[in-house]
């Protein structure tokens, strides 16, 4: 079992930056990719970035590109969301999931963390 746990969220003004970290323990030698995904009430969730934890091959949204940077450090087991620009439509909550291969549904990956928060104004 993986376990991830997210943390940075918070409110920031549009234009300003934030950094969302997400911790890894557990059997994480049996994740190859990590993502970050963001909801917002009554939508589902939309994929935002992904990193090969072993490559570093990265994918974007076309809505975050040039905007946002996902990195990781494998020494920490940590996944990071650089967040600049930030715009109103940002805001959501945003979760960091990990599983074998890397997708842009939900439904590739099978382990999630709880979310944290983004407010945008």
């Amino acid at each position: 079992q993986v376990q991830l746990v997210e943390s940075g969220g918070g409110s920031v003004q549009a234009g300003g930056s934030l950094r969302l970290s997400c911790a890894a323990s557990g059997d994480t030698y049996s994740t190859n990719c990590m993502a970050w995904f963001r909801q917002t009430p009554g939508k589902g969730r939309e994929f935002v970035a992904s990193i090969l934890t072993g490559g570093g091959s990265t994918a974007y949204a076309d809505s975050v590109w040039s905007r946002f940077a996902i990195s990781q450090d494998s020494v920490k087991n940590t996944l990071y969301l650089q967040m600049n620009s930030l715009k109103p439509e940002d805001t959501a909550d945003y979760y960091c999931a990990a599983n074998r291969g890397c997708g842009r549904l939900p439904a590739s990956y099978n382990h999630w963390g709880q979310g944290t928060q983004v407010t945008v104004s």
